[in-house]
């Protein structure tokens, strides 16, 4: 009788009521949270319309939007965690001297997810399961920035008789983690963690809610979902792998080859001032020794631009894919110009 007695006190009985209404209030939370992301995501691709088209790919659909005519044809690839988007300042410019296609890798923008570990070798796979699916024929000059270098290269040695050039924009470099300051490590470890939160909070709104979604339309379009948000993780994740299979991929051979470096006197906005001289430093370096991965390689400092200098100085990555355009074509006589 004691204990039974206890059991319906009436401490225990608001106890109990506190934590059904804290519940059901989180629940309500959660479900607003939800609607609210499905709502305006809705919104923001219907007023903002894919460009392009969808390909079905292995029974997965993958976006790409391919502009102009000529040959070889310009293939563009993103950093990590970007869509096609990045490239929409250069591709008009592009297409107005050769064939040129963006596209969404798998789980970013428009592109259905893919079960497979997101290491740039299955990446470069996918691709050229892409291109093959939607008709798009070698030969190619790629482009990549950032992590999409690691991709490039390893299309370029697993696919190198569709190669016929490359671009690498500000591109990673496979032994860079070892050539950073240490302490470089422990900001990483945030930069995962960061990107960890937009992903459990996307489907609730937080992100968007909180004003950490871009302001462009076009990008929060194509960007702002959970999809993207678990593929920039689980690229980040899979940096250090994809690192080791581009190491093993070795030099180019006489590629033609355009190696665009960012200017030393910008730094990225999340380095501390004691880390970026030094972490700099060894970019440039890393950056002079991509341009040697070919025997006709060449480096072009973007001045006035940060890591993305498709966006900051767009006249630089375009002046560099028409280089190395029209070098690939005085190798092919007879190449078909726009």
């Amino acid at each position: 009788m004691h204990q039974a007695a206890l059991r319906s006190t009436p401490s225990h009985l608001w106890l109990r009521r506190i934590v059904r209404v804290v519940l059901v209030f989180i629940l309500v939370l959660a479900a607003a949270g939800i609607l609210y992301q499905n709502i305006a995501a809705t919104r923001d691709r219907r007023q903002n319309p894919m460009p392009g088209r969808l390909v079905n790919v292995g029974g997965s659909r993958m976006h790409i939007d391919c502009t102009g005519e000529g040959s070889p044809t310009v293939v563009l690839e993103s950093g990590l965690g970007d869509s096609y988007v990045s490239w929409r300042k250069v591709q008009p410019q592009i297409a107005k001297f050769t064939r040129v296609c963006s596209y969404d890798r798998a789980g970013l923008g428009y592109s259905d997810a893919s079960s497979q570990p997101r290491t740039s070798r299955i990446i470069a796979s996918e691709l050229h399961a892409l291109l093959q699916a939607a008709g798009i024929a070698p030969p190619y000059v790629l482009v990549g920035h950032s992590m999409g270098g690691y991709d490039v290269r390893l299309y370029a040695s697993l696919y190198r008789s569709e190669v016929t050039g490359m671009v690498l924009v500000d591109a990673s470099y496979p032994e860079q983690e070892n050539r950073f300051p240490p302490e470089l490590k422990n900001m990483e470890g945030g930069w995962l963690r960061e990107a960890e939160f937009l992903e459990y909070t996307m489907p609730f709104g937080v992100p968007r809610l909180l004003g950490l979604c871009d302001e462009d339309p076009v990008q929060r379009a194509a960007e702002c979902d959970w999809h993207a948000a678990h593929e920039g993780v689980e690229e980040m994740k899979a940096f250090p792998e994809s690192a080791s299979q581009t190491a093993a991929t070795g030099a180019l051979g006489d590629m033609p080859l355009a190696v665009l470096s960012h200017d030393p006197g910008k730094p990225s906005d999340d380095l501390p001032a004691d880390l970026a001289k030094p972490t700099n430093d060894a970019w440039e370096k890393m950056q002079e020794e991509l341009a040697h991965l070919s025997s006709k390689g060449t480096q072009t400092i973007a001045k006035n631009s940060s890591h993305y200098i498709q966006i900051d100085r767009p006249d630089v990555v375009i002046d560099a894919v028409r280089s190395v355009v029209e070098q690939t074509r005085q190798v092919q006589p007879g190449t078909p110009k726009p």
